[in-house]
This record gives C-alpha cells, sequence and structure tokens, in this order.
C-alpha cells in the first residue's frame, strides 16, 4: 500500500511501515515507548483526558499475543492486559488465550454485571482500532457473528438470561434430601451389602447432581450478583463436594473459552501423554512418530483409565495439590467441612474401613457419571490448534446436544443443551430449550451442523472417535 496522509485524529505512521500496519517502535521512541516490548514493563493507563486515542491496526495486535506483552480487543477498543492477567478473577490462562484477539463476545459471555467490569478496564485501555480497520478480525465471519449478537440482545430481551429461584431451590432441597436419605437407609436398614449399596447410590446421586449445580453458581447463572453466585458456589462445591471454586474456575471457565483448541482447554490435556485426540492432533503426532501409548488401542484401555480412574484417583488428590500450593487457604477450609461432616457421619455407622469402601464406592459411580456426560458432547467433536475463529464456530465445531427429555435433562444437568450453554453460559439452564430452536436457526441460515442425538448414541461415539483418531496416528506413525 502506498503512502497516505494519515487519517484524521490517527497518529502517523513511523517511517518504513507497509501494507497498512506500523513498524514496531524503535527502543527510543517516546511517543510508543509505553507499548514498545523492548521497553520495561509498564503499567497499563488510559489515555489523558482530551487526547485523541491511539489508534491500531489488527496486524499489531496480533503481534502482542507472548508472554511478555498482550493485547486483546473489545468493542474496538484496545486494552493492554499484560500485567492485568495475574490479577484477572477470572484467572490468568483464560484472558491471556485472547491475547492479540478480538475478545468481544467472550467478555459479553461471561461476565453479568458488565458496567461493573468496565469501570476496572479504563485503566488498561490504551488506544482503539483504527476507523478502516474492521469490528473483529478478517477472517472472522461477519454476517455470522453481527446476527449471532443480534441474537442475544433479543435472548436478553426475552429475559432468557434470568434464574428463576424456584427451579434452584428445588435442585439444592432434592440433593439435600437424597444426602439425607443415604444415611437414613444404613441407620435404620443396617451395614448389610444391600444397604450399603443403596446408600453409596444415593450419595454418587448426591455428587453428580452437586456437581451441576455447583456448575451453575460457577457460571453466575442463578443469582444476580457475582458476589452471591461465588458465596453459594463455594459452599456446594466446598461443603457438598469437597472440592476448591478456584480449581474449578481456573479449569472451567479455560474451556468455555477456547473449547477443543489444543493447549487452551485443559480438558483436553490427556492429549498426548493418554490418548491422541481428534483427526487433526492424532495426525500431527503419527507424522512426529511419537508414541506415549498404544494409541491404536486407546478405545479399549479408555474404558480402564477414563471414566472409572478420572476422580478416585486423579482429581482425589489433584485439588489438595492445587489449594496448597496457590495457597487457597479459603477453598481448604470449606473442602474440611464437606470431609468432616462425611466422616462424622459415616464412621459410627461404618467404622474407618467400612467408610473408606463407601467412599471409594462413590467417588468410582460418580466418575464413570460425570465422565461419560461431560465428554460426550465435546471428544467425538472438533479438536485442533486455536485457530481464532469467531465465537460461535469455536463453540458449534467443539459441542454437539443430547436429545431433550426429562431423564436427560436430569441425568446431565441440562448439559445435553451444550451447544446453548457455550454460546450462552451465564444462561440459567432451564431457559436452554427456550433458546434452542433460535440457536438452530442461526446454524441452518449459516449453514452450520446443530448435531443432536440420543444419550446412548453421545455414549457410543466417544469409543468410536477414539477408535477412528487412533487409526488415524497409527497410519501416520507407519507411514515413511
Amino acid at each position: 500500500m502506498g503512502a497516505r496522509a494519515p487519517e484524521l485524529g490517527r497518529r502517523p505512521s513511523p517511517a518504513g511501515a507497509e501494507n497498512g500496519f506500523r513498524a514496531l517502535p524503535a527502543r527510543t521512541a517516546p511517543a510508543r515507548a509505553a507499548c514498545s516490548p523492548a521497553t520495561a514493563p509498564m503499567a497499563p493507563h488510559s489515555e489523558p483526558a482530551g487526547a485523541s486515542p491511539r489508534l491500531f491496526t489488527w496486524d499489531e495486535v496480533a503481534q502482542r499475543s507472548g508472554r511478555q506483552e498482550r493485547w486483546l480487543v473489545i468493542n474496538r477498543k484496545v486494552y493492554d492486559v499484560s500485567e492485568f492477567s495475574r490479577r484477572h478473577p477470572g484467572g490468568s490462562r483464560v484472558i491471556s488465550h485472547y491475547a492479540g484477539q478480538d475478545a468481544t463476545d467472550p467478555f459479553t459471555a461471561f461476565h453479568i454485571d458488565k458496567a461493573l467490569v468496565q469501570k476496572y478496564m479504563n485503566s488498561l485501555l490504551i488506544g482503539e482500532l483504527a476507523p478502516d480497520q474492521p469490528n473483529f478480525e478478517p477472517n472472522k465471519n461477519k454476517q455470522l457473528t453481527d446476527e449471532f449478537r443480534e441474537l442475544r440482545a433479543t435472548v436478553e430481551r426475552m429475559g432468557l438470561m434470568k434464574a428463576s429461584p424456584v427451579f434452584f431451590t428445588l435442585c439444592l432441597l432434592h440433593i439435600l434430601l437424597l444426602d439425607v436419605a443415604a444415611w437414613l437407609t444404613l441407620s435404620f436398614f443396617g451395614t448389610s451389602l444391600l444397604p450399603f449399596l443403596v446408600s453409596a447410590v444415593l450419595l454418587s446421586t448426591v455428587q453428580v447432581q452437586a456437581g451441576w449445580l455447583q456448575h451453575d453458581f460457577g457460571h453466575l447463572s442463578v443469582c444476580p450478583t457475582s458476589t452471591w453466585n461465588h458465596l453459594i458456589h463455594r459452599f456446594v462445591i466446598g461443603h457438598l463436594k469437597g472440592a476448591p471454586a478456584s480449581w474449578w474456575n481456573h479449569m472451567h471457565f479455560q474451556h468455555h473459552a477456547k473449547p477443543n483448541c489444543f493447549q487452551k482447554d485443559p480438558d483436553i490435556n490427556m492429549h498426548p501423554f493418554f490418548f491422541a485426540l481428534g483427526k487433526v492432533l492424532s495426525v500431527e503426532l503419527g507424522k512426529q512418530k511419537k508414541k506415549y501409548m498404544p494409541y491404536n488401542h486407546q478405545h479399549k484401555y479408555f474404558f480402564l483409565i477414563g471414566p472409572p480412574a478420572l476422580m478416585p484417583v486423579y482429581f482425589q488428590w489433584y485439588i489438595f495439590y492445587f489449594v496448597v500450593q496457590r495457597k487457597k487457604w479459603v477453598d481448604l477450609a470449606w473442602m474440611l467441612t464437606f470431609y468432616l461432616r462425611l466422616s462424622l457421619t459415616y464412621i459410627p455407622l461404618l467404622g474407618l474401613k467400612g467408610f473408606l469402601g463407601l467412599f471409594f464406592i462413590v467417588r468410582f459411580l460418580e466418575s464413570n457419571w460425570f465422565v461419560w456426560v461431560s465428554q460426550m458432547s465435546h471428544i467425538p467433536m472438533h479438536i485442533d490448534h486455536d485457530r481464532n475463529v469467531d465465537w460461535v464456530s469455536t463453540q458449534l465445531q467443539a459441542t454437539c446436544n443430547v436429545h431433550e427429555s426429562f431423564f436427560n435433562d436430569w441425568f446431565s444437568g441440562h448439559l445435553n443443551f451444550q451447544i446453548e450453554h457455550h454460546l450462552f453460559p451465564t444462561m440459567p439452564r432451564h431457559n436452554y430449550h427456550k433458546v434452542a430452536p433460535l440457536v438452530r436457526s442461526l446454524c441452518a441460515k449459516h449453514g452450520i451442523e446443530y448435531q443432536s442425538k440420543p444419550l446412548l448414541s453421545a455414549f457410543a461415539d466417544i469409543v468410536h472417535s477414539l477408535k477412528e483418531s487412533g487409526q488415524l496416528w497409527l497410519d501416520a506413525y507407519l507411514q515413511k
């Protein structure tokens, strides 16, 4: 692109700028020293009152995606989150996953009080996109993104982002009743094998259903304020389940920000050390001649190290490591109330050995239930590196639904509506079925596949996809 006069309000580009973006500033350039990667780390600041905003191109934003310097764009405003990412309430990694990219849609999706958050963001503002720059990166689907934003506005006007207190109160009550029923079973019918197993099944159901409920509070989809959501979230996940809220936030928000994106979604961290996941990554692994496991048999050993082992073998010790290593003492205190309550309730009935056996069986059953439900909507879908596509495409290519029914809704905590949940993560789950037809229409208009399948077919697809990706790895691995 040839030389031209700078647009009104835009600072002239340094000499040597080409292709519509300015060259990186020299170490001695005072006007740009604050955003130069060659200078000392800066404290984020906003433009002085009355000053023309500094203007940037997408190319410049994209260059600030490393460890030292991280910028992102929200509603055309450019923010430097290099230092702030460490203090980000949702975790440093989730915000860093959008460094160098437009983060408008995830920002809108994850925050329920945007006006409050915006006040804290003002100190991070360093400029805005130049007038000749599009609202988001040119590679993203403009029409799809614009229409999804219109859909979100429609959803908000319809009141679908508002929770029903009655629904969530009943969810909590049915969990507490099942918890009491598990103890009464042993207390009234004794500790022989049948009452013992019935109690284990009831407690496993409590753990899974409490897991779905803490998920609701963790996503800020129940109470009108973040404060109350966080407080009750700690009670449900800490006191009812014995897990830390900070650990869940750290892991789960990353998953929602970049689902099925390798090295950004922690839910697929089992690739490549345990499983070869997805067609793209499996072929890539095979071509690199890497073999950590016999992946061509992974659809078989999945039944050994997947559903049965995740919670009793891995999560059970890792959550304690997490809170101690990160000094999350409040979370640890909540967790200890769970183990204290459980011990005082069941050791008098079963003795220490019997209690430990009951606890292991509960975690074993819970683990199988949780893994099949949580993976049925993701493992069979597209898994790849982050290609920085638009929000709707990012979520749809990584998620699928399971048919609606009273049992499926209850059994999965409404996560059978995984598509709607990923597009609107703060939406109360009892409204997913209401927004689903609107999402289907949007997908049909833009030729995007909207997958929904029976529950057992969804389970089977996990195994089929593991078998397929394992074979793809083997073919690439053996190819000379």
